[in-house]
């Protein structure tokens, strides 16, 4: 047992006091400023929480001139609730799916078709709406600001330029955050890690909704255009998500419209197969990369998986890959050419400057391992600039003023670059530059430093790719990658809807770009690294794999974003290298951010070192069960009952007078009690037979997914002692497990199956706990080795 973390208390009888643990809550308004008690004795076994504590009024003035929310890393919230992945086989359920015909089940499939074609095209739709916008609002500060520059060249006064710059972006960074900070705090950054936690069973407040949606396409257009070191893919992908969860449930509960379609659909698991065509078609849309849209979403997100939803999220990507290009055909007067494939274009790679030998395999390698301790850099130091948003930056106001302080430097920053760069390059017949500076360079000549700052990140990573050899000072690129890093790092975590794929990319092609030219330097001959844009791409691949480490999925989105196959193997070892290298130091950006929500998120394995922990030991005991014939009453109060405030209940044969547990019968979930009390389905005796409304599972799936509270239901004391059958209602097949199975085995089928509730029993198959997710997450692997977290109860 030496390699257990000293932090815990592990002995059933340990008397040692936990510490004073803070909360973690990144909430509005100062009522979260408290403090929590350690509360207790941690005994293994049982659901250790921390309690809110009352607080003088004195306290309180102190803490108000703090104006600080504590943060602990140590913490798992206990506000998440799980989503329910595994089917309640109940008579009603086993009813309606046997009256359902071989045609029946056919025309289901047929419409999951439809569906998945309907998100591809919605989701290609968002994206051509995101990139027109924002080519035209970015068009138009561009332009301004540049006639500003070239008339005050000549006379003097730059300054006013500067300002005018700076106010621009300010005002658009400015909207953007107030969109998100004021209405839909949810939208703020990418949405990547929310989407995963969705997928992974982790039902996250607000995420898929139409709201989030709005405020998630309006933010990301404001930011981009304002000039922020930030993407607009990374928000493509929750924008794709929330189209799959509306669609797909034939109504929006925002708007209270119902079309009375796609019915069967409304319950988590079908619900999350669609989210994870969303989250693909989003990936396809942003990078033309149908392949890989598939690959993340199964890299990424799903706990779950099977051929036909395979084929399925394909077909979705597709569609939403063939609508964009369709769509901006047609905006940029060539209709029907679908030649572009996705928001970003990285242009192709000539084959001639794509050859590279084996005896650049190594340097490859190398360019890998300095991604990843970069990428790793990038992660820690927006880990603390997080944690202190956290504590510090957590009222709308300061969020927005904030953001617009980030778009002001932002912009004195490039102004600054550009201004003292005397890197000028002459213009060539083919002139792509699409807003070119001339300001103290010759005739003929532009500066080669606002290409990299002046424009929007995806032309600036074109350019660094394609730009010919000689474009770029070896100077210019080393100051813009250090400012540009700087940049980014502060820009990610702000209340504005972004990504962090394109500046990873802008920053890695940089670096990458300066890497291919340094090696041209050392060595005379120059034919053979004659190409900086290759190492420019390697450097990009480098960079944000050693930022999100993301393998598999990557690897196939670039090769597909390119158009050069390639360069499939140097981008792979490119990305393991960053990854191995990167995992060494910290986790991946998204896995920092879900971690510091305090979010009970499940890997796809458990702790290496936990074998030796049973069932026993991990389940919550005691339980709450129900009998099969319940009285109402007891099914209220323990409903009502705040401090428990449980989802799912093991119903058992009729319970003993000595408390011994009773036999395990089913399982029900607080949603349909909740269901069964709303519809009134109670008789006055157990031995009544009085016909009621018999129930459907209709009424079940009108009522998610939002169901009412239990305070919401009024039950008189009449109907108190009427009692309820839960025999037709109830999961009469639940999974359980034995109280001597092992931690991974547990965590396995959990994780596997998807399941909220996993019972335990002993040999006799009496209830004797309860396996939820958040005594799985509790356990993890930390530097001391096997550590448990503590449960807050915010």
């Amino acid at each position: 047992m030496a390699n257990i973390s000293k932090k815990v208390s592990w002995s059933g009888r340990g008397d040692d006091r936990g510490e004073r643990t803070p909360l973690l809550n990144g909430a509005e308004d100062g009522k979260y400023n408290r403090h929590l008690s350690g509360g207790g004795i941690f005994n293994i076994g049982r659901l250790s929480t921390v309690d809110l504590e009352e607080i003088t009024p004195e306290e309180d003035i102190v803490r108000s001139r703090l104006k600080e929310i504590p943060h602990n890393a140590k913490l798992l919230s206990l506000k998440y609730e799980s989503l329910d992945y595994d089917n309640s086989e109940n008579q009603l359920f086993l009813e309606e799916e046997r009256r359902m015909s071989h045609m029946g089940f056919r025309c289901l499939e047929t419409r999951r078709w439809v569906i998945c074609g309907l998100i591809g095209f919605l989701t290609g739709l968002i994206a051509c709406l995101i990139d027109i916008a924002v080519e035209k609002l970015a068009g138009y500060k561009y332009s301004a600001v540049k006639q500003n520059i070239e008339k005050f060249t000549e006379f003097g006064g730059l300054s006013i330029s500067l300002i005018l710059w700076a106010v621009l972006n300010s005002a658009f960074v400015m909207v953007g955050a107030i969109a998100v900070a004021f209405f839909e705090p949810i939208a703020a950054g990418s949405g990547i890690p929310q989407i995963k936690c969705y997928l992974n069973g982790v039902k996250i407040p607000r995420v898929v909704r139409l709201k989030t949606l709005a405020i998630k396409v309006f933010g990301v257009i404001c930011s981009v255009a304002g000039g922020l070191a930030v993407g607009k893919e990374g928000p493509m992908i929750h924008s794709g998500a929330v189209v799959a969860a509306g669609v797909s449930q034939g109504r929006s509960t925002s708007l209270k419209k119902d079309f009375k379609i796609f019915e069967y659909f409304r319950r988590d698991t079908e619900k999350r197969d669609f989210v994870s065509a969303g989250a693909a078609a989003g990936v396809s849309a942003a990078f033309g990369a149908p392949v890989g849209g598939v690959l993340f979403s199964l890299e990424e997100g799903a706990s779950f998986w099977n051929q036909m939803l395979t084929w399925r999220i394909f077909f979705a990507s597709m569609i939403s890959t063939f609508t964009l290009n369709f769509f901006l055909s047609i905006y940029h007067g060539k209709p029907g050419e679908l030649s572009s494939p996705g928001l970003i274009n990285f242009g192709r790679f000539d084959s001639d400057s794509v050859q590279y030998n084996l005896y650049e395999i190594p340097l490859f390698i190398i360019m890998g391992a300095l991604g990843g301790v970069l990428g790793a850099l990038f992660n820690v130091i927006n880990y603390w600039l997080t944690i202190f948003r956290i504590r510090y930056i957590h009222r709308p106001c300061l969020q927005v003023m904030e953001a617009m302080l980030v778009a002001a430097v932002t912009a004195t920053i490039s102004f600054a670059m550009i201004y003292f760069s005397n890197d000028c390059q002459p213009l060539g017949q083919d002139n792509t530059e699409e807003y070119s500076l001339q300001l103290f360079c010759a005739d003929g000549e532009y500066n080669s430093m606002a290409t990299a700052f002046f424009n929007t990140p995806e032309r600036s990573v074109r350019s660094l790719f394609h730009n010919p050899p000689g474009s770029y000072n070896p100077l210019t690129l080393g100051v813009f990658t250090l400012a540009y890093f700087v940049l980014a790092v502060w820009t990610y975590g702000l209340t504005v809807s972004a990504g962090v794929f394109i500046p990873s990319l802008l920053i890695g092609a940089a670096w990458g770009r300066l890497f291919g030219i340094l090696l041209s330097t050392i060595t005379s001959s120059q034919s053979i690294w004659a190409d900086p844009g290759k190492y420019a791409l390697i450097g990009a691949a480098a960079q944000l794999g050693g930022i999100v480490r993301m393998t598999l999925s990557l690897t196939v989105i670039l090769v597909e974003a390119t158009g050069s196959v390639t360069y499939g193997f140097p981008i792979m070892l490119v990305l393991m290298t960053a990854k191995i290298v990167g995992d060494y130091f910290i986790e991946g950006l998204y896995d920092v951010h879900i971690k510091l929500q305090s979010v009970p998120f499940l890997h796809w394995e458990a702790p290496p070192t936990s074998h030796w922990l049973t069932a026993r030991e991990v389940m919550s005991s005691p339980v709450t069960c129900f009998n099969r014939v319940e009285k109402v009453g007891r099914i209220v109060d323990v409903l009502s009952n705040t401090s428990t405030n449980h989802n799912g209940f093991p119903v058992v044969a009729h319970t003993t007078e000595n408390d011994e547990p009773g036999k395990i019968c089913g399982l029900i979930l607080r949603s349909q009690l909740i269901v069964l009390l709303k519809h009134k389905v109670f008789v006055e005796r157990a031995s009544s037979r009085l016909s009621h409304r018999k129930l459907q599972l209709k009424d079940f799936r009108d009522a998610y997914p939002r169901f009412p509270p239990i305070q919401s239901i009024h039950v008189s004391q009449d109907e108190r002692e009427c009692m309820m059958d839960l025999t037709e209602f109830m999961n009469p097949t639940p999974y359980t497990v034995p109280q001597e199975t092992s931690l991974p085995r547990v965590f396995k089928l959990f994780r596997a199956l998807g399941l909220r509730h996993l019972v335990v029993v002993d040999n006799e198959n009496r209830v004797v706990g309860l396996v939820t997710r958040k005594d799985l997450a509790r356990y993890h692997l930390g530097k001391d080795g096997l550590e448990e977290l503590h449960l807050a109860q915010t």
